[in-house]
């Protein structure tokens, strides 16, 4: 990570915060979420199970529903797509959680999700640039730059891959349209 520079914490987490994630205390059979009013979800933990009843102690969240929650392991996990349990309140939660330590960047499959920090971040310097050029998705944390090279890339070389056709339907430039039509 050091060829990001300033940049590293707001890419990706520690392997200190990594390593504390994995080894967090967790219990698969009682964490949940569970709806709130003001928060869309909160942790909850279910304290028994009776028939098609469940009692759950969650932080004032109303309990018709209840979804269960991934491992401490995928917590500001770099792709949802590898999550086990994917839902809306996981997908939020780890949105939530990667926005509070400032990283605005989130695959999901295919795509890039973008939370807007209002504010500068040392995310878009020239160093992170040069660190983003000719690296394929997987290789590096999730960022537009990395979408957007591997677009370019995939122009350079006359091929059309999937991974390239988010990039042009969310970014609509005019000027890429002839490289679309040439993919089909």
């Amino acid at each position: 990570m050091a060829v990001f520079g300033e940049a590293a914490p707001y890419l990706r987490k520690s392997e200190k915060e990594r390593i504390e994630a994995q080894n967090r205390p967790f219990d698969a059979k009682s964490s949940v979420f569970v709806v709130h009013a003001k928060e869309s979800f909160v942790k909850g933990t279910i304290q028994s199970k009776e028939g098609g009843k469940v009692t759950v102690k969650s932080e004032g969240g109303e309990v018709n529903q209840v979804f269960s929650m991934n491992p401490p392991k995928y917590d500001k996990i770099e792709d949802m797509a590898m999550m086990t349990h994917l839902h809306e309140p996981a997908v939020l939660y780890n949105l939530k959680e990667r926005y509070a330590a400032w990283m605005i960047y989130t695959y999901s499959g295919l795509f890039c999700v973008t939370v807007n920090p209002y504010k500068w971040l040392p995310v878009y310097n020239p160093e992170v640039v040069l660190a983003y050029r000719g690296k394929k998705r997987q290789e590096a944390p999730p960022h537009i730059f990395s979408i957007s090279d591997n677009a370019y890339q995939f122009m350079l070389t006359g091929i059309c891959h999937l991974s390239c056709l988010p990039c042009f339907s969310l970014c609509l430039l005019p000027t890429f349209s002839f490289a679309v039509s040439s993919c089909f």
